[in-house]
């Protein structure tokens, strides 16, 4: 039985060694190239640390090379953490000062910036580094006491407090996920995945693991291009696109753009998306545009391991309506809660809380926020059995489908009504002059405030009353040439409070 990921790469590399695993357009890396460098970087790594499941910081760019600094990290016996490399420099050094690790691999040229940000640990530059003679019998002894339950990396995401929470995903849950996803997008060897979104986020795990697995081709795309919708579409087509696994907000931002109406990349067969609510308005235009492409819904934290829900799109949407999250992934359970966490019966909201192979290990060196999150599932008191708390609502329909509705601190209480501002959301960015919009509320004067990109105009409040009930409408509207995102691609809400609501 399977029990370390670094097994997709040995089998994959044993079967094409001479096939292009990743490139970023200026560095290429097969299948052979990449092994023998992570096998490299694990060498160099486990002759400066000295004891495995340590963590490994990686200052990662959008580079083939990046990849092999994870998988090197893994090679060590250790696990790999991704790190913005243009990350803010205290956002960095809270990480690094919650994690203390064990080694910090950077690229070249950030070799001074790594001394000044982990100024104790060992400071390896990736590609100096991957050139090291591969040591068989260190690897092993690494390897050998490495479980399938020990982790294989640690994501910071922002806590709602701001302060970054690093969440530990294990070999375990990595290999259970894989295993469902390839199936899942039916990849093969024959596949090229045009990579999005950056390998500090999870959602990067698809590109990478579909890849170490199949022997698929991963084209990492230049960042220089997301600025320009028209030649990105070309960048598609030049390289033979297959599939993409993106963040909603990219797809999202291609459509809104018009570039599919001039152009399209007629090689793609599978679009896969998750990170944010997805609307059919900016789905229909794909699929005008693409009309043989696969799309499929998808939601789930980090804390889950990517992905715990999924939706094939098999049927028309209007532009207002909201698009279903789907059915548990495999090896995964569903269970909606009310505040009381008691399940709460078909059509009623509540919220979701995941069940399964994926969960967590929990929160890196955070116990109370562990607690908080994975609790004991209330319908089982005989062993433990946990439950991850996601925060977000959603309401199951009689046929075992999720569909979306807010998160949980997106509930508001306006007017003597229960609202979702996330169906305001949803009903805002159906009307064609929206691109983006977010719904805040003023407890102190009981005003529901909308923030909006697309066209300025008057009519987005007047459209809104004939969608919305009276209750819903915003009170105030706010235009913006553009909504602020994080590096994740979200929409940043937390700054659009602070500029409203402070």
């Amino acid at each position: 039985m399977q029990k370390n990921v670094l097994e997709y790469l040995e089998h994959t590399a044993d079967r094409f060694p001479d096939k292009l695993a990743f490139s970023d357009g200026e560095e290429d890396f097969t299948f052979s190239r990449l092994l023998r460098c992570a096998q490299g970087l694990g060498t160099a790594l486990a002759r400066v640390t000295e004891w495995h499941n340590a963590p490994v910081c990686v200052l990662v760019q959008r580079s083939a090379a990046s990849v092999a600094g994870l998988l090197g990290a893994l090679y060590a016996g250790c696990f790999y953490v991704p790190l913005d490399s243009q990350m803010p420099l205290p956002r960095m050094e809270a990480i690094l000062t919650c994690l203390d690790p064990a080694a910090l691999l950077c690229p070249a040229g950030l070799e001074e910036t790594a001394k000044t940000l982990s100024p104790r640990c060992p400071i390896l530059e990736l590609e100096s580094a991957a050139r090291t003679p591969p040591d068989p019998d260190l690897l092993a002894r690494r390897r050998d006491r490495v479980l399938d339950i020990d982790p294989a990396y640690v994501i910071f995401t922002s806590g709602s407090t701001g302060i970054p929470k690093g969440i530990v995903i294990c070999h375990r849950s990595v290999i259970d996920f894989t295993e469902w996803f390839v199936s899942a997008g039916g990849f093969t060897q024959e596949d090229v995945l045009a990579n999005q979104a950056p390998f500090y986020f999870d959602l990067s795990v698809k590109d990478i693991y579909t890849a170490l697995k199949t022997g698929a081709t991963v084209h990492i795309i230049p960042q220089k291009l997301f600025l320009f919708p028209l030649p990105l579409v070309r960048f598609l087509e030049e390289k033979r696109i297959t599939a993409l696994a993106w963040a909603t907000s990219a797809f999202h931002l291609l459509a809104a753009s018009g570039a599919l109406e001039r152009e399209a990349p007629t090689h793609l067969r599978t679009v896969l998306l998750g990170g944010e609510a997805l609307q059919a308005k900016y789905l229909n235009r794909w699929r005008r545009a693409l009309p043989q492409v696969r799309y499929v819904n998808l939601y789930g934290p980090t804390e889950v391991t990517v992905d715990c829900t999924w939706y094939p799109i098999e049927r028309d949407f209007a532009d207002h309506e909201a698009i279903p999250i789907g059915r548990p992934c495999p090896n995964k359970e569903i269970v909606l809660l009310d505040e009381q966490l008691r399940p709460v019966p078909p059509g009623q909201p509540g919220e979701i809380c995941v069940r399964g192979m994926g969960l967590t290990r929990g929160y890196f060196g955070e116990w109370d926020k562990t607690r908080s999150a994975l609790i004991q599932d209330p319908r089982n008191p005989h062993y433990p059995d946990l439950l991850y708390r996601t925060g977000d609502l959603a309401v199951m329909d009689g046929d075992g489908v999720l569909t979306f509705l807010s998160r949980r601190d997106g509930q508001i209480k306006h007017m003597g009504y229960r609202i979702e501002l996330g169906e305001i959301e949803t009903a805002l960015t159906s009307l064609p002059q929206v691109e983006e919009a977010v719904c805040l509320f003023d407890g102190e004067r009981d005003k529901i405030l909308c923030v909006y990109s697309g066209e300025e105009s008057p009519q987005v409040a007047r459209q809104a009353r004939s969608l919305l009930p009276r209750y819903m409408v915003p009170n105030l509207y706010h235009w913006r040439k553009a909504l602020p995102h994080n590096p994740n691609g979200k929409i940043d809400r937390a700054a659009l409070r602070e500029e409203f609501l402070s």
